[in-house]
């Protein structure tokens, strides 16, 4: 029973019986709505779909995206000297290179890639990656690939990257709360607080009372979208690495798909929207999303404290058992009871003599050191 690789490059075209075979769509993020929600709303982005199958019936899937990228945005915030950074620069002609992700790069998380139950693992994970590597050579001037986000526990089946010449490398982790049964609401989970933690989650309520939480629907969202996209591309200016801009034409998509599965929060001060939070309620998760503050009311209003505090909140309302609040702001979100999440990417160049050259810079990228709080009693 030979494995084949078929290559989709919309949503669209996709079969929807391979959907079916898979049985994946349970994961919101690997239902074709929230796939073709990014694609309709990106359209400087190629989107391709990898899917492996076995006598027609899909049992596996890779989810693509081909984006060009300036080398600052990576090499900003790596601690490197000079000669390093001049070469990596050569390597990578004109400061600006092409990147093919497998993973979604809006998402953080194991989302880029699904292996259908009771399959063996490695084959169909193997057969993926040839299929990725099929499409690769189809593209042009593509300068490496970038396979993302897998947790430690699926590593015994993505350490078969190395044989195609990938370099794994951590990345910053996901901050994760999990929730408790008894926590029934926001004032049990402050209970169960340190005392200085419940002051702090107090201060930013407080402080940020003054602000109007409003839930934006379909309307609401197109009419605010200018300055949602504004908010959004602020927190993109303050991140250490973002591969890409999302078109905030998405969550009107999303929202249109997912209703209440979707939530999009605004923060208004006398009128004038200055932040917003959004999140999917995933299954039994509830994950954060993308948030956009105006820092020039931060500080005073406590607009990302009182976000992180929201996302408590949406959760417990939600009656999930764990809240992803993301990647980035490790700390503060560990003073919430955030723990972390190890991730591990793979890169490789996508010719053979850089590929040697940079693997050592590779496997030496370090991650940012925080303080881990232990906020419950």
């Amino acid at each position: 029973m030979f494995l084949k690789t078929k290559i989709f490059d919309a949503v669209d075209k996709i079969p929807q019986t391979y959907w079916d075979s898979l049985d994946c769509c349970i994961n919101i993020y690997y239902s074709p709505e929230f796939l073709k929600a990014f694609e309709k709303a990106n359209k400087d982005i190629s989107f391709n779909y990898v899917f492996v199958t076995r006598n027609g019936e899909a049992i596996a899937f890779a989810n693509t995206q081909l984006v060009t990228i300036g080398l600052e945005t990576i090499t900003k915030n790596i601690k490197m000297n000079g000669w390093l950074k001049r070469n990596i620069n050569r390597l990578f002609c004109n400061n600006y290179i092409r990147i093919l992700f497998c993973g979604n790069i809006f998402l953080s998380g194991e989302y880029g890639t699904f292996l259908k139950q009771d399959e063996d693992k490695i084959e169909a994970f193997v057969s993926l990656v040839e299929g990725i590597k099929h499409l690769s050579k189809s593209l042009k001037k593509l300068s490496g690939l970038f396979v993302k986000d897998f947790k430690n526990e699926s590593l015994y089946i993505t350490k078969h990257l190395d044989n195609y010449g990938y370099t794994p490398m951590l990345v910053e982790p996901n901050m994760i709360i999990s929730l408790k049964e008894e926590w029934r609401s926001f004032e049990d989970y402050k209970s169960a607080l340190k005392s200085k933690y419940r002051v702090k989650v107090n201060k930013a309520d407080s402080k940020s009372a003054v602000l109007a939480a409003k839930e934006l629907n379909v309307e609401a969202i197109e009419t605010y979208k200018s300055q949602l996209q504004s908010l959004y591309q602020n927190t993109i200016e303050n991140a250490d690495f973002n591969a890409q801009v999302l078109n905030l034409n998405t969550y009107t998509f999303l929202k249109e798909s997912f209703e209440d599965e979707f939530t999009v929060i605004g923060y208004f001060l006398n009128e004038t929207l200055v932040g917003f939070l959004s999140a999917m309620k995933n299954g039994e998760n509830l994950d954060a999303h993308f948030i956009g503050i105006d820092y020039s009311k931060n500080k005073e209003f406590a607009i990302y404290p009182r976000i992180l505090n929201d996302y408590v909140r949406l959760g417990l309302k939600a009656k999930s058992k764990q809240i992803n609040l993301g990647r980035t702001a490790s700390e503060i979100k560990s003073t919430l009871g955030a723990e972390p999440e190890t991730l591990t990417c793979y890169f490789k160049h996508k010719k053979a003599l850089p590929n040697r050259m940079i693997r050592p810079f590779v496997k030496n990228v370090s991650i940012k050191t925080f303080k881990q709080h232990k906020p419950f009693k």
